[in-house]
């Protein structure tokens, strides 16, 4: 488990307009891909718990980038959050929420982005003390209409919307005053990885620079 100052859940929402999904199903292409990422100005990197090689894919980039800062994604259980934060993840991220996942979460130190759907499970959240959300999937389930529904009765609430987000559409959450980054997976095409192809993570990292109001 990392020794380095705990983070909050803002401090990550914060630090660039989009925070990378990263499914990795090497660890060769770890550290290569952090790299690339951080040379395109993206430094907080979720990798989801969705692969055989995610944990050791987080432990090699927080051992061999330390300028970056790694996350676990698909954090569903107090043992995925255990194994995150013993492979060195610094925040974590969940498709959904329950007070085992929140709990579990600040045992071990990490940041937590729960994820949410509906109205009630926000007030879950919220019951909880966590007010930073990740809105998933946001496409999916209402989009840029239903974080403005929202923005009415969870004024005090933001948000990192996740789910089908892209490049072009970025900019209409963004704009949202409740919405203070968003999640892609654009930014880390598998055929990338596949193909070693760096230097394309670094431009379309790069890319959404001009994303930031």
């Amino acid at each position: 488990m990392t020794t380095q100052t705990p983070l909050t859940a803002l401090q990550v929402m914060q630090d660039a307009p989009v925070i990378p999904v990263i499914v990795l199903n090497d660890v060769a292409h770890a550290v290569p891909m952090a790299r690339a990422l951080l040379a395109g100005g993206i430094r907080m990197l979720e990798v989801t718990l969705r692969t055989p090689q995610a944990l050791a894919c987080i432990e090699a980039i927080a051992r061999e980038v330390p300028e970056a800062v790694v996350g676990a994604g698909t954090v569903r259980s107090r043992a995925d959050a255990q194994a995150a934060a013993n492979a060195g993840a610094r925040f974590a991220v969940s498709p959904g929420y329950t007070s085992t996942v929140g709990q579990a979460c600040r045992d071990v130190g990490l940041a937590l982005l729960p994820g949410v759907a509906t109205g009630g499970e926000i007030m879950a959240a919220c019951e909880d003390g966590f007010t930073e959300l990740k809105f998933f999937p946001a496409v999916q389930a209402g989009g840029v209409a239903m974080l403005k529904a929202w923005g009415g009765p969870f004024f005090d609430v933001r948000f990192c919307p996740t789910g089908g987000i892209t490049l072009q559409n970025a900019p209409d959450f963004l704009a949202l005053s409740n919405v203070v980054c968003v999640g892609g997976s654009w930014l880390v095409p598998v055929s990338t990885a596949e193909q070693g192809d760096w230097g394309r993570v670094t431009r379309l990292a790069g890319e959404t620079a001009h994303l930031k109001s």
